[in-house]
């Protein structure tokens, strides 16, 4: 993990997630390096300052994205688009709920990663789910070299990412590659869906999980008999739930295995394991919807997988960073040792030899992305050369 302010873990963090999603060495000096002592500052004083300094470059960037464009040169303005919003992504996931500018910030990040997608030319739309009576957003990547119907993946996102976030770290490219679709949605509680329609988390992660499935279902060019899951982080408990009770999904994949979320809540108020953003205890309530810490830790006794895990009867991927210190790596083993009727299950424990030994892998997420990807298509009948 890279750590450029070892004191703290919520803002190495999200500088390891913009690496990982394309940011650049220099960028990073340049908006960190002014900020040593705001790292050190209570939350709301320090994430003001991380957003400002991020901010003011992704500013810079979109500046000279419009000199390319003024040019002609749409590819070159694309570029910096993307890596603008990826910078301005950053520094909204840090703020606290309802802070002064979030929203705007947030608003201000789609439009210019949408922006970066169509200079660039990406293989990558946004689509509209519908649900209950609103719509869950994504972002749907196609499959390069597929004659006919394609498999997908359906990737969902953890307690604080959203889809492009997921988009830009690279396994829907990876499996576009081998010849699958993606679908990344923003789940109820991440995204789009709490902050622009007011959708929070559910531990009854089949309820919206199907509505993804119907829709891909009234696609031509997905086969439908070939749709898989994987969630990363917090999405390592709602993707096996989900495929526990959705008898139509093909396989799964957990990248971070989020066996017992309870458990993981238990040990925070005890101080134990890091925290993935500042203001966590606003944040977790936020997501959840629930109005005080009781509400919450009522919530979250319902976040686990025991008893759940025997209903999946497809092939099952169980990944797991071996110095992961959000998720205990004991969780991975149990829900491996669970999966009892899985007809091929494997657990994957990522290494200091492979890299991605952290949360998620976020440390290095290409060789364990490679390795999800081509479990996913050979699993889902892609193709791995």
């Amino acid at each position: 993990m890279f750590r450029y302010f070892p004191t703290n873990y919520p803002w190495d963090l999200s500088i390891n997630l913009a690496l990982e999603m394309g940011a650049r060495i220099g960028e990073i000096e340049e908006m960190c390096a002014p900020l040593q002592e705001a790292a050190k500052a209570k939350d709301a004083a320090g994430s003001k300052a991380f957003r400002e300094s991020w901010e003011r470059m992704a500013d810079k960037l979109c500046e000279l994205a419009k000199e390319d464009e003024a040019r002609g040169r749409l590819i070159s303005a694309g570029d910096k688009y993307g890596r603008a919003a990826t910078y301005y992504s950053t520094a909204e996931r840090l703020q606290g709920h309802g802070s002064e500018g979030r929203m705007a910030l947030y608003q201000r990040f789609l439009e210019v990663f949408n922006l970066g997608l169509k200079l660039a030319n990406e293989n990558c739309e946004r689509v509209e789910i519908p649900y209950e009576g609103k719509h869950l957003s994504a972002l749907y990547v196609r499959a390069e070299g597929v004659q006919g119907k394609a498999p997908v993946l359906v990737q969902v996102n953890g307690l604080d990412s959203t889809k492009e976030m997921k988009y830009r770290v690279g396994l829907p490219r990876w499996l576009a590659q081998r010849g699958v679709s993606s679908l990344i949605v923003d789940q109820p509680g991440t995204g789009e869906a709490i902050r622009l329609q007011g959708f929070t988390a559910r531990y009854d992660s089949e309820h919206w999980a199907s509505r993804v499935v119907d829709w891909l279902e009234t696609r031509e060019e997905i086969d439908a008999k070939r749709i898989g899951m994987e969630g990363v982080s917090l999405g390592g408990y709602y993707c096996p739930r989900a495929v526990a009770f959705e008898p139509r999904f093909a396989c799964g994949v957990v990248w971070g295995a989020n066996h017992d979320w309870r458990d993981v809540q238990k040990r925070r108020l005890e101080k134990e394991g890091s925290f993935p953003v500042p203001h966590y205890w606003e944040h977790v309530r936020w997501v959840w919807g629930a109005k005080d810490m009781d509400e919450f830790m009522e919530i979250a006794e319902k976040v686990h997988l025991d008893g759940v895990l025997d209903r999946i009867k497809v092939p099952f991927l169980v990944t797991h960073g071996e110095k992961d210190s959000q998720i205990p790596l004991k969780w991975a083993h149990r829900t491996y040792e669970q999966l009892v009727n899985s007809p091929n299950r494997e657990l994957k424990i990522f290494t200091e030899r492979e890299g991605g030994v952290q949360h998620s892998s976020f440390d290095n997420s290409a060789n364990a992305g490679a390795y999800i990807a081509d479990w996913v298509a050979e699993t889902l009948h892609g193709h791995t050369a």
